[in-house]
Formats: structure tokens, C-alpha cells, sequence
């Protein structure tokens, strides 16, 4: 490009660059800036501008925002802004700094190919070092696609890493580690039977964004919980990261669904990629540094950080609630995703002093969205600073991350008696956390593994964390884990050990996909994917964190496991339920056929039987024994009904799942469940 493109003085709405048929309009806001510069590059090679543009503070500026249009701009420029203001860290928490280029908050791509976070924190500011917006035209061909809008009770939903999935070299896709890798695994998505990917963040985010001892060992940002540009899919997961990243993340989507299967976008609102004092200006500090994060009330230099990455977002500022709210409608509206999952969404009911608020209004925007209202939204009901929303997240549509089922599945599984009354609490859709206030089992998304945390093998495998790699002294992640190394801890070759944990592992997917609710798996659990007791693999971005394929050969009888356990709560309504059951939905009993022992502190086994929806949908026989001696079970007899075997996590493949075909009846009114064992049985009309 050579010469300069002629200037007007443009609009203030939208802001971010729009295309015309004049050309490109540019807009910022920035409430306190006394004037901005618009700086313009051919390409993600350019080196220099080819066209700065000073803005005029009388024309180019209304309210709170600065404007220009660009004649005869074509799309594909690449851009940043530099806005001139206060500087008053202590006082108004003003960060203005003319030398910094900054990255558009509502750039919609992103060219990092000039960013180094390690070296702005070390030689400060350099001309032309930033990370840089680019210019997108408006060109994609749906082929009539749009957003599922499936059922909620239907929902298996997959927790997947984009990088993760498929970078390991056993993928063996064209682009490893990319949005095109993952379209070229959609026929196992298909054949696992899930409904729905959730996606860890794939917003452009800084892998660099980590502390020096961890980026001295060489390691990254791998999870991608540090955000800088909303609006923009992340560039390292694109096949060309200089090309088309949007089109390349739209193709996704529709490959997905032309699966049938939906796209949950894991979105990090809480904070960003500039974290606190000392962190880099890239986009929000050298906007409006007081406007969009939380600062303490005696010195603004400081931030508060209720989510333990540096900064808080101020959501519930007018104007950053309605940027979030903008945000998530336009990846629905423009990138046709299904739905979203806020990490540490109680973040977001906080006020800018931090104090929880009874009515936040960005959840409440949310909600009451026109074009959100057939997304789903789930929340993470907690932040970093011990608010803990499950069961009473702000709003009714919200769906929450169940915390409590997670723990109290794990603690059954592993042997902890006396808690049979509070599983089958959660078993049946968690009604004392949601049924008062108005809430169904819909509202729960239960788990008992997720991306923070133990994998399903390292949960059964061992007792403790083993985070050492992370460079922190083992301080990092959680330490009350509820697990069970089945008697060694980490690596063994003992047969009885491996069997035991094999078991275990088939209990904890059977109890999650026989509950009310929606089931959420995480990626690799149904291969028994280890990452050696880490628990907190954030910055761990090598083969030992990626998925390795090759064990869906060497797990295979556990994929099957998996595939027939999803399918079994396919063909059963009764297993998918929108509102709470009733007593003549579901029966529990004891081993003895009686009702069980809610109070005995002892108690470890549970059974309970679930009637069909309907006349032509069988009823279901399920069997729960997590202590260390088998356990006779009376079965409950049904008029016109016999049982047939389904599921015994205690023998081996393909003994442990067998399909309805291939079932055979029981033929006495009892059933031995062995220690440590899920069992279930499907009636069948007597003469059927």
C-alpha cells in the first residue's frame, strides 16, 4: 500500500473497524483519552505503518469515543491505536501512554507475529511491538447453517483443548493442533455419542502470560485462561495463523453441525491477559484502566484480584457489561455458537469494590438477552476468593458447574461410607439445590473430572498431586482431590492394582451417566488419559499433556465402555429428565429390597429402581456397591417384567456392557454385586 487513503470523520457507532462500501470506519472508546492516533499496516509482516492518522479532538471525537473513516481501505489492513491522556496510577488509576500501541478490545483477528510479553516487561515500550488488529470483511457462506437449540435434558457435553486434541503426532490429522485438526475427528465425537464440545478458550489469548520461574523452564500459557482479545479466535490455533482465522473457526462450527453436534465456547470474562501492577498495557489499562478493572479504593495502582490472576474484570460496570454482552451475541450471532461456559462466573456478581451484589446486572443482561436466549449458559458458580454460587448462581436459566456432585460422587466411589443419602440426592438431580428456587435438574452440570483437576486414570491412581513440573514447589492446584490410588501410588504393573482401577474408573462414567442432569466427560477420561498426577496442567503444552491417540487402541475396551453407557442413557428417557422425579418415578432401596438406610454411617451400597416415562420404555435396575465385600441384592419384581443384565463394571470386556440384543434374562429375583461395582439391569415385557 503506498500513499495515504483520504479521512472522515467517521461515526462512533459501531465500535471496531466496519467495512462499507466508502471504506473502513475505526472506533474507540476511551472516556478520559485527550486525543488518539490510528496507526495502519499493509500486512503481519509490516514492519512500519504505512499511514498514521491523528485524529482531530473536534472531529473525530463524540462522547466517549474516537472515530474515523478510512476511504478505499480495503479489508485485510492490519491496525492498532495510540491514545494520548492523564497519566495517574495512584490517584484515578489513569493509564494513558502515547507510546503504547494498543490492540482493538473489538478486534474481530489478530496478528501476535510482533508481540513478545517477555520482552515489553523487561525493555519497556518499543515502537511498533504489539500485538496488532486486523480488518475482516463480511464473506462467509453458512450453506444455511445455525445454531442447534438442542434440548438441555438430551445434552452429553465433551470438554476438549483445540491444541491438546489433536497436537500429539498419534492424531495423525493434516493441521495438528488446530480448529481444521478437530474437524477431522468428528467422526469419533460422532460414534462416542456426545452432544456438545465445550471448547477451552479459544479467544486470542497470551500463551506467554506466566510467572518468570515458569517461563524460565520454558513453559507456556497452555489452557488458555488469559484472554486479550475477545472478539478474535486465537491465531495458534489456526492452520495459517496470518490467513482467515475466522472463516477457519466458522468452518468448525459447521462441520459440527452438520454432525449434529453443538459448540460451547469456555469464555474468561473474570480478567485478562494484562494481569496487575506490572503487567503489560495491551489493550483495557491504556483505554480505560479504571473503567474496566477493579482497583483498590486507597491506592488505584493496585488490583483487585478475586480470581488469582492479577486483575478483576469490572463486569458491572455499564459500559463493560454491555462489552461482555455484545461480545457473547456476536459469537452467536456472527460464529453460530450454541452456548457458553463463564469461567469463575461468581466473579461477574461482584461490584467494583468487590462486594458480592444480589442482582448483578451483567448475569442478569445475560440472561434476558434476546439473542442469547436460546444459547445455553453454564456457569462456574465460584471465583478464586471463595464466593461460591452453586445452587444459588444469580438468575434461573443458568446452568452451573455442580461442584458438590463431582465431590460427592468421588468420595462414594472411593469407599466412604455413610454418605448413601446425599449421592442419591445428586443421583437424582441435586432437588435441594435447585428445586426451591424454582430450578430443574437442568440447571445441574454434573462431572466428576473437568480440565482442572486429576484426569479419571490419575483419580483413581493416586492420593496426592504431583505438580512439580510446574516450576511452583507443588503449591499449584487443588489438594483435597477425593481420589483413591487403589492401593499404590502412581505407576504400577500389579494386575489386581490396574483391574481395581479399572473398575473404579467404569463406576465414577456409569454413576455420571445414569444421573439426572446434564453429564459433562472431559477429553481423553474415556481413554484413561494420564498426566502423572499433575493436577494443574496449565502451562504443560508437550505430548504428556496432549491426547494420545494410540490408546484408544490400548483402552479400547473403556471407549467401549464409554459408547455404551452414552447409548444407554440415549434410549432412556427416564434418564433424561427436565423436571424432578416423584416418588413414583423412582424407588430406592437397600440390598435387602427395603428402604435403605439413609442414617447408617456405615452404609456403602445403594440401589435404586427408575420406571419408564411411558408404557413402551422399560424401567431400569441399578445396582451401586462401593465397599470392599460383594453384596446380594434383592431385585424388585415388576408385574409383567423381567430383568436382563446391562452393566457390570466388575467383569471383564465386553462382559462389563451388553447391548440389548445380546442381553440375556436373570433368572432369580437376587443379583451379586461384586466390591467396588456398578450394576445395571434393563427390564424387558415378559414374552418380548
Amino acid at each position: 500500500m503506498n500513499g495515504a487513503y483520504p479521512v472522515q470523520p467517521g461515526r462512533r457507532y459501531p465500535p471496531g473497524a466496519s467495512v462499507s462500501e466508502d471504506g473502513i470506519n475505526f472506533s474507540i472508546y476511551s472516556r478520559y483519552a485527550s486525543g488518539a492516533t490510528l496507526l495502519l499496516y499493509a500486512d503481519a509482516a509490516s514492519k512500519e505503518p504505512f499511514q498514521v492518522i491523528v485524529l482531530d479532538p473536534e472531529q473525530n471525537h463524540t462522547f466517549f469515543s474516537w472515530h474515523v473513516l478510512v476511504l478505499d481501505l480495503p479489508p485485510g489492513t492490519h491496525y492498532t491505536w495510540r491514545l494520548q491522556g492523564p497519566w495517574d496510577p495512584r490517584g484515578r488509576g489513569w493509564l494513558y501512554d502515547e507510546r503504547v500501541e494498543l490492540v482493538d478490545p473489538w478486534a474481530r483477528a489478530v496478528n501476535v507475529l510482533h508481540w513478545d510479553r517477555a520482552r515489553r516487561c523487561c525493555e519497556g515500550v518499543r515502537p511498533h511491538d504489539s500485538i496488532r488488529a486486523v480488518v475482516l470483511a463480511e464473506d462467509y457462506d453458512w450453506e444455511g447453517d445455525a445454531p442447534l437449540h438442542l434440548a438441555s435434558e438430551d445434552m452429553v457435553i465433551y470438554e476438549l483443548h483445540v491444541r491438546g486434541f489433536t497436537r500429539h503426532p498419534s492424531a495423525a490429522v493434516a493441521a495438528p493442533g488446530t480448529f481444521a485438526g478437530l474437524i477431522e475427528k468428528i467422526p469419533y465425537l460422532q460414534a462416542l455419542g456426545i452432544t456438545h464440545v465445550e471448547l477451552m478458550p479459544v479467544m486470542a489469548f497470551d500463551p506467554a502470560d506466566v510467572p518468570a520461574a515458569v517461563a524460565a523452564a520454558g513453559l507456556r500459557n497452555f489452557w488458555g485462561y488469559s484472554t486479550h482479545s475477545f472478539f478474535a479466535p486465537h491465531p495458534e490455533f489456526c492452520a495459517d495463523p496470518y490467513g482467515a482465522p475466522r472463516q477457519e473457526f466458522r468452518d468448525l462450527v459447521k462441520a459440527l453441525h452438520r454432525a449434529g453436534i453443538g459448540v460451547l465456547l469456555d469464555v474468561v470474562f473474570n480478567h485478562t491477559a494484562e494481569g496487575g501492577k506490572g503487567g503489560p498495557t495491551l489493550n483495557f489499562k491504556g483505554i480505560g484502566n479504571e473503567t474496566f478493572y477493579m482497583l483498590d479504593a486507597m491506592n488505584r495502582e493496585h488490583y483487585l484480584n478475586f480470581t488469582g490472576c492479577g486483575n478483576t474484570v469490572n463486569a458491572n460496570h455499564p459500559f463493560v457489561a454491555r462489552f461482555i454482552i455484545d461480545c457473547l451475541e456476536y459469537w452467536v450471532r456472527e460464529m453460530h455458537v450454541d452456548g457458553f461456559r463463564f469461567d469463575l462466573a461468581s466473579a461477574l456478581a461482584r461490584d467494583e469494590a468487590g462486594v458480592p451484589m444480589q442482582h448483578p446486572p451483567v448475569l442478569w443482561g445475560i440472561e434476558l438477552s434476546d439473542v442469547l436466549a436460546g444459547s445455553k449458559i453454564i456457569a462456574e458458580a465460584w471465583d478464586a476468593a471463595g464466593l461460591y454460587h452453586v445452587g444459588s448462581f444469580p438468575g434461573y436459566r443458568w446452568m452451573e458447574w455442580n461442584g458438590r456432585y463431582r465431590d460427592s460422587v468421588r468420595r462414594f466411589v472411593r469407599g466412604d461410607p455413610g454418605i448413601i443419602s446425599e449421592l442419591a440426592t445428586r443421583i437424582a438431580g441435586s432437588s435441594d439445590l435447585y428445586q426451591g428456587n424454582l430450578r430443574h435438574p437442568i440447571n445441574s452440570i454434573n462431572f466428576v473430572t473437568c480440565h482442572d483437576g486429576f484426569t479419571l486414570c490419575d483419580l483413581v491412581s493416586y492420593n496426592r498431586k504431583h505438580n512439580e513440573a510446574n516450576q511452583e514447589g507443588n503449591r499449584d492446584g487443588g489438594d483435597d482431590n477425593l481420589s483413591w490410588n487403589c492401593g499404590v501410588e502412581g505407576i504400577t504393573d500389579d494386575p489386581e492394582v490396574l483391574a481395581l482401577r479399572r473398575r473404579q474408573a467404569k463406576n465414577l462414567l456409569a454413576i455420571l451417566l445414569l444421573s439426572q442432569g446434564i453429564p459433562m466427560l472431559t477429553a481423553g477420561d474415556e481413554l484413561l488419559r494420564s498426566t502423572d498426577g499433575n493436577n494443574n496442567t496449565w502451562c504443560q503444552d508437550h505430548a504428556g499433556s496432549w491426547l494420545d491417540w494410540s490408546l484408544a487402541d490400548t483402552n479400547a475396551d473403556l471407549l467401549r465402555f464409554v459408547r455404551g453407557m452414552i447409548a444407554l442413557r440415549r434410549r432412556h428417557r427416564s434418564l433424561r429428565r427436565r423436571h424432578f422425579m416423584t416418588a413414583e418415578d423412582i424407588r430406592w432401596s437397600g440390598c435387602d429390597g427395603a428402604a435403605p438406610a439413609w442414617d447408617d454411617p456405615t452404609a456403602q451400597t445403594l440401589a435404586f429402581t427408575l420406571y419408564g416415562r411411558d408404557a413402551a420404555e422399560p424401567p431400569l435396575q441399578v445396582l451401586l456397591n462401593t465397599g470392599a465385600t460383594a453384596c446380594r441384592f434383592a431385585l424388585r419384581a415388576l408385574p409383567g417384567c423381567s430383568w436382563a443384565l446391562a452393566v457390570d463394571t466388575a467383569a471383564a470386556a465386553p462382559a462389563d456392557l451388553i447391548e440389548p440384543p445380546d442381553q440375556r434374562p436373570v433368572e432369580t429375583g437376587t443379583w451379586i454385586a461384586d466390591p467396588h461395582s456398578v450394576v445395571v439391569l434393563e427390564g424387558r415385557r415378559n414374552g418380548a
